[in-house]
């Protein structure tokens, strides 16, 4: 593909961006109907993880660590949204006990979960387990996946769904930096839309961090028999060894993307920009998870025909992740 011909279908892709007016604040915007959030009150702005991937159960088991801002200093309630989350506690700051209650469930929306603060709370600790009907985690037998052997996990929070595996402010108004830790069995990967590891860990325990601010939409994580293979200095692809080969060759043109995009939109801002090809299973074309697009193994045509959706989803880098949702 020409960079003038690539130039021209990122201009189709890309949505343009419209920013909120100056005069528009927290304050002033009006609440997301689809959350029972109060961020014009309490803000989440950072996230900190730690999780077990337990594919016996098909759960997370572990706690999320969110960092406050307390935008109305009067306020001593932060409001979450968590559906088919099984909330086993809560603290705040340094080891305190909190006080939380859970409103009544929604098949959609989920339950409030209503966590009592004090003047002076920073960081509110939640102990929780999710269901193994979560709506944003897909458990694969190895019987879904391209090599048979091991069983995968991938996530898919777009659009209200980070709350089925992560109690949070799931708006998409409100944007949170994020650090993680996962415990995996160890003859597997664990990939999320973060700074990402490009081998495996001996002991299934990797670290993650995303240092610029996301809303929970685009959180994303995926587990399973995952390899890595260079693109160029800023782009790889992910996937199943079985896989790898043919998905490495397929997206090869991927780096020459970035310089055309940014040349139409400004820098590249989020490091790297790497690829996950999924098992069948996954249900979209793309996603546009920041640092890791998620992708259908359907795009390797064998030819390079269909690499359009890496264009897509790499404009949204812009449109979307850094600008509106």
């Amino acid at each position: 593909m020409t960079p003038s011909k690539l130039a021209s279908l990122l201009s189709l892709l890309l949505i343009p961006a419209l920013a909120l007016p100056e005069a528009a604040t927290a304050a002033s915007t009006p609440r997301d109907p689809h959350s029972y959030s109060r961020p014009d009150q309490v803000a989440v702005k950072h996230i900190h993880l730690e999780l077990i991937v337990d594919f016996k159960s098909h759960q997370l088991k572990g706690t999320a660590a969110l960092t406050l801002d307390r935008r109305d200093k009067s306020v001593n309630e932060l409001w979450l949204d968590a559906r088919d989350l099984t909330i086993q506690g809560a603290e705040l700051d340094e080891g305190k006990k909190a006080s939380f209650e859970m409103g009544k469930s929604d098949p959609l929306f989920g339950r409030y979960l209503k966590i009592l603060l004090e003047p002076d709370t920073k960081i509110v600790t939640i102990d929780y387990l999710t269901s193994p009907q979560a709506g944003a985690l897909q458990w694969l037998t190895p019987a879904q996946t391209a090599g048979k052997k091991h069983p995968f996990l991938f996530s898919q929070s777009q659009s209200i769904q980070a709350r089925t595996w992560v109690p949070c402010q799931d708006t998409p108004s409100v944007r949170f930096t994020y650090s993680a830790q996962l415990r995996v069995p160890p003859d597997l990967l664990a990939v999320m839309s973060a700074e990402n590891p490009i081998a495996r860990s001996a002991d299934g325990v990797y670290q993650f961090k995303m240092p610029q601010p996301i809303p929970s939409y685009l959180l994303a994580l995926a587990v399973g028999d995952l390899e890595f293979k260079s693109l160029g200095g800023r782009t790889g692809v992910y996937a199943e060894p079985a896989t790898l080969a043919k998905a490495a060759w397929e997206l090869e043109e991927t780096e020459q993307m970035i310089p055309v995009v940014e040349k139409l939109y400004g820098p590249y801002r989020w490091g790297r920009y790497d690829i996950l090809v999924l098992p069948p299973s996954f249900p979209y074309g793309g996603m546009e998870n920041p640092r890791l697009t998620f992708a259908t193994p359907t795009i390797l045509a064998g030819d390079r025909s269909l690499t359009s959706l890496v264009a897509h989803e790499l404009a949204h880098s812009w449109s979307g992740n850094l600008v509106t949702n």
